[in-house]
């Protein structure tokens, strides 16, 4: 972030900190925001425990999808039987190939 003086090229060392520091404080705050509202939506996540998902592996109205890193799911030694790997960065993508008619399942462990 610069800080002229559009008239005469000067830098005003105050109002540019003041700048920086507004600016700082703002994506603070819109950090702590967006953390929060995802925190929010995260705890209004239904839950299924482990034992559960075991008994429904198979189910027709369930879709089970992984949502590990590449790295974290190419490394590892167990992934569910029938899951569909899909990019945890790439939500908006896929999400609407899933029909809300049915469980959907996201685990990333």
């Amino acid at each position: 972030m610069t800080c002229r003086d559009e008239y005469s090229g000067n830098i005003h060392k105050e109002a540019c900190m003041m700048k920086k520091y507004i600016f700082s404080i703002s994506m603070v705050l819109l950090s702590f925001i967006s953390l929060v509202a995802f925190a929010a939506a995260s705890a209004d996540a239904p839950r299924m425990p482990k034992e559960e998902l075991r008994s429904r592996l198979g189910d027709k109205d369930i879709i089970i999808i992984d949502v590990r890193t590449g790295y974290d799911w190419d490394k590892s030694d167990s992934k569910i039987r029938g899951a569909v790997r899909e990019d945890p960065q790439d939500v908006a993508t896929w999400a609407k190939k899933y029909t809300r008619a049915k469980t959907i399942v996201l685990y990333c462990a």
